[in-house]
């Protein structure tokens, strides 16, 4: 068994026109984050290249379980025509940027050198005891 897994969450958008980022290094640096919702099938780990958003939720039980190599910051929200039209009247729950900061298979987050999103054992724990149906989760050979 692996203690650390590549996870590939549900891509329930994109980066809206308020993100700021710098595109002349790859993978982009984003300095400001819109997360534009266009579908959203409930997951509470989403990701759009190149960031990573959780519910806040999530991300206080992230905290509380004292994992290691992440950071929540804000992020702002914003949904589509097509969101409003598959859902209307539908409200998001407040969601947080995961600013991943590990290194992969060495921090509870980290990310590979194909900027796959890679958590421990522990990490997986947690993300499991939250809807993550739409998730992708294999074993990590580093």
């Amino acid at each position: 068994m692996s203690d650390f897994w590549s996870v590939e969450p549900e891509v329930a958008g994109e980066l809206g026109h308020g993100s700021v980022l710098d595109t002349s290094v790859h993978p982009p640096h984003v300095s400001k984050l819109e997360y534009r919702f266009i579908g959203w099938l409930g997951d509470e780990l989403l990701e759009t290249f190149p960031c990573y958003v959780v519910t806040e939720r999530l991300g206080v039980a992230l905290i509380s379980a004292c994992l290691a190599g992440f950071e929540l910051d804000d992020v702002d929200v914003v949904v589509s025509d097509e969101f409003i039209e598959m859902y209307p009247g539908r409200s998001l729950p407040t969601f947080k940027w995961l600013k991943v900061t590990g290194q992969a298979g060495v921090d509870d987050f980290g990310l590979s050198h194909e900027h796959t999103l890679v958590v421990s054992d522990a990490a997986l724990q947690q993300l499991r005891q939250h809807t993550l149906s739409h998730c992708d989760i294999e074993e990590y050979g580093g």
